[in-house]
Parts: structure tokens; sequence; C-alpha cells
């Protein structure tokens, strides 16, 4: 069974966990190993563990905490989805879209926008985003990241 909850202050670490091992496990090929390891040192912070409590979303697997994902902070915005690679193709990722459009529809907003990873990008797609052109993301931990920026109209 799949459980979803609001994140707290608490869970900050936990999300950096799931978000490092996701990285690890899926963004090989995709980012170059020092883009990787740049990417996957971040530590809570208490900015970090304020976003956390106020836009993340921790979904819970056979009683353990296997991914993650952010509603906002800027109206429409997505991010932040990882899964912990032992529940990957569970469909955990595409349970976790779901309801964040649930909750977007219940705001009132019209669309979800996104940067997906590379690695990502076809998974967006699967659940019905669009967009193909390829841009930067300037990570927060100082790095640019080639995405695709995304769209899906609710």
């Amino acid at each position: 069974m799949l459980d979803i909850r609001p994140a707290t202050r608490a869970d900050a670490q936990c999300t950096l966990d799931i978000r490092r091992a996701a990285i690890h496990a899926q963004c090989i090929g995709a980012y170059s190993a020092q883009d990787m390891h740049t990417w996957t040192q971040a530590v809570v912070t208490p900015p970090y563990a304020d976003l956390v409590e106020q836009h993340f979303y921790l979904a819970r697997w056979h009683g353990e905490d296997v991914a993650t994902v952010m509603l906002g902070p800027q109206v429409s915005e997505l991010g932040a989805l990882f899964v912990a690679p032992q529940a990957m193709g569970q469909g955990i990722g595409r349970r976790l879209v779901e309801h964040l459009e649930g909750l977007a529809r219940r705001a009132g907003w019209t669309h979800l926008t996104l940067d997906a990873t590379l690695n990502a990008a076809d998974f967006y797609r699967r659940c019905g985003f669009v967009g193909q052109a390829e841009s930067v993301y300037e990570s927060p931990s100082g790095i640019s990241l080639r995405c695709v920026p995304m769209y899906k109209a609710l």
C-alpha cells in the first residue's frame, strides 16, 4: 500500500537521502559524474527544512519512505520528484504526479510546469506533460543542469 503525506521539517534529511540515492541510480549517463557529485552534496539548512515543511510530500511504501515530490513554491510548479532505487518501477512516481495534480486542481491551478531531468523527460511525457526543447536549470547547489521544461494542462 502506498501512503502519501505532507512532509514535516523532521523529514528534510529523508528527502535529501531519497534524492541522493535516486540521482545516483538514474542520472548516470545523463549528467557528468562531477555534476552528480555536486548536485547530491546538499545538506539540511533551516531554509531547506522550511521548504520541505511547506511544499514537500513523502510516499511511504511497505513501511518505508521511498519517494518525495514538491508542489510549489511557485504557483503551478511540480518539482523534486525522486523515487528511491528499491521502489523504482512500481508506479510510485506516477501516483505522486496524480496526487499533486489533484491538489493543484483543488487549489484552482489550471496547469503544472516542471523542469525534467534529461533521464526523466519520457516519464513525464507518459504522465501527459509536453515539452521537447532542452534548457538549463540553475540548481540551488550552484550547478547548471540541462533539463526539459514541461507543461501539463489540468
